[in-house]
């Protein structure tokens, strides 16, 4: 298995990323909170599996809703999924992710 990284600063710029990426997906994505870092896997293989690129930012979600606003780039907790115009972002925390520990291992 290969994996890229891309980092971001902040867990706002990830999302911001992953709002800006993704439109045409529904307006909600999961991410995982793990080990210190939020992140995302994106396959860059889908066929074959091998290669991944690894979205993170530093930091943690509590498991739950969080509705993203890309005007202000901020975000909040939320309890559900109300608003068409906002992206909303479901943090799962797993209680183990073997991509994600082969990635962590290798940055």
């Amino acid at each position: 298995m290969h994996i890229e990284y891309e980092e971001f600063d902040t867990i706002e710029d990830f999302f911001m990323y992953m709002a800006s990426a993704a439109p045409p997906m529904k307006n909600t994505m999961p991410v995982n909170s793990y080990k210190g870092y939020v992140m995302s896997f994106i396959p860059l293989s889908p066929i074959t599996g091998e290669t991944f690129l690894m979205l993170y930012s530093k930091g943690s979600l509590e498991s739950g809703i969080y509705e993203f606003d890309v005007t202000s780039k901020s975000f909040k907790k939320v309890e559900s999924i109300e608003r068409a115009d906002k992206v909303y972002f479901i943090s799962i925390t797993p209680k183990r992710n073997t991509i994600a520990d082969v990635a962590i291992e290798n940055l």
